[in-house]
Formats: structure tokens, sequence, C-alpha cells
């Protein structure tokens, strides 16, 4: 499904690029006097958080005027639920990795159309990555076509984490960076095989990454192998997975008994 919104990839990315300044300034000061607080015991959020979602809803709330708004930053709005298409924005992906001066952060933005998502920018300016996906039209890193990983063996696959579980032992562990969505565009870039999250989640931490991951061929779905839809009363699913096509099949059964018994909590 093409996009109806006559709006470049690229008008996104540059209005991203923009973001990317305010957010790279405030990570000159990670560790020093950046205004640091915990929304929940755990859960970090940055002054620069704020400034970013600010500065994005004004930008691209201008260049699509009759669009909802989506954003783990911002209050929720159910009116967003009788708009044809959102913004679903993360303003800083991996806050934790952003406020003690490491790279693997993102600001993430994704046009939602009627359930799905048609465009989608990540950037990670401390490691100089800017992410394009739109659909039917490919995704890009810095310019350059991307080929998700095509691996057909489950044994061996390579996962972006800190440490494997006894039962997947089997895997290869990669660089974990704190921000979901980097860990999903690492499967687009054929970086890594696998990114599968056994938790309730938001569709913020996903939507730029997951038009990403499918434009370079990757499979993405909830941790029991469905759909993806956004824009939904409670912006959230059970878990993500997102890896080589040839592999799906083979995950979704590895994580099966896992993903049930961990979805019954609720999300």
């Amino acid at each position: 499904m093409a996009s109806r919104t006559k709006v470049s990839p690229d008008t996104i990315k540059h209005i991203v690029e923009e973001a990317s300044t305010i957010a790279m300034a405030a990570f000159a000061r990670a560790g020093g006097d950046l205004q640091v607080w915990d929304k929940v015991p755990g859960e970090p959020v940055s002054e620069t958080d704020l400034a970013v979602d600010n500065f994005l809803r004004e930008r691209l709330g201008a260049l699509v005027p009759d669009a909802g708004w989506l954003s783990e930053e911002t209050a929720d709005d159910t009116a967003r639920l009788d708009c044809g298409r959102i913004w679903l924005v993360d303003p800083i992906d991996g806050t934790r990795d952003f406020v003690r001066g490491r790279t693997g952060w993102a600001i993430s933005v994704a046009l939602v159309e009627d359930g799905h998502v048609v465009m989608g920018v990540l950037a990670a300016p401390a490691r100089n990555e800017y992410w394009i996906g739109a659909r039917g039209r490919g995704a890009f890193l810095n310019g350059k076509r991307l080929k998700a990983s095509r691996r057909n063996d489950f044994p061996g696959s390579r996962v972006p984490t800190d440490t494997l579980p006894k039962a997947d032992i089997d895997l290869t562990v990669v660089e974990k960076p704190n921000s979901i969505a980097l860990r999903m565009a690492m499967v687009a870039d054929d970086r890594a095989d696998l990114l599968a999250t056994l938790r309730w989640g938001y569709e913020w931490d996903i939507g730029a990454a997951a038009i990403i991951a499918e434009e370079a061929g990757a499979r993405v779905t909830d941790a029991l192998g469905g759909e993806l839809r956004f824009n939904k009363p409670r912006a959230n699913a059970f878990g993500v997975l997102c890896c080589a096509p040839g592999i799906h099949a083979a995950a979704v059964e590895r994580l099966r008994e896992r993903a049930v018994r961990l979805s019954a909590g609720g999300g």
C-alpha cells in the first residue's frame, strides 16, 4: 500500500536531521549538566526528549496539518483515532544510552495511514546513520539501498543482545544498542538475523524501524507471528519479531511457549 500523502521521505528526513542537531548539542552534555529524571522508576527521560518532541510536533504538524499525533513524550489524545493518518514519534529511543553518553539511541518518526506505516525515518546522529523506508520504494541507509538478512538456518542466527538464555544458546550474540529501533535496523542492514522481544511495548518504539526492515526484505510481526497494526486505542502490542524471512517460522516456534505465557500478563 503506497502512501496517499504527498510528502517526500526526504522532506521528513530533513526535519529529523534538524531535530538531530538539537539532540547532538545536548548529547555533548551527557553525564554532566543534562537534566534527567525518571517518569516511573527505571524509565529515564531527559530535557532533550521533550525538546525534540516539541520541535517535531511543530514541524511535522505543519507538514501534514490533518494528521494525528502519537508520541512517547506527549499525553495521548484519543482524537487521533478519528484521523486517517498519524505521526508516530519516539523523540529519543534508547534514552538510557543517550544520558550515559553512549551512541545506541535514535530519533524515530513514522507516518501511519489506516493502521499501516507507510514512511519511516530513523536517525542515529551519534553514529552518523540516517535510515529511510517508504512503502513500495525500498529502504536506505545514508543513501545506500538496504538488503536484509537472507539467512535460512535458525541455529547460529545473529541476535543483538547482552546474553542468551540457555534455550537459545545455539544463537550468536552481536552488538546491542539500547534503541530497539536500531536493533531492528540491524536486521535491515544484514548486521543481525533476528530481533525478538517478549514484553509489552509501544507503537512508537518500532514504527519507523518496521517499515525500514520490511522494505529491506525482512519479516516483521508481533512475537506470536501476527500482523502489526498501528494507531490502536491502546498503543501497545506484545513483543516484536524482526528477522530474515527464511527463519521466521522457526523463530515463532522457538518463542511460542514463552510468548504465550508472558503475553497472558496483559499490557
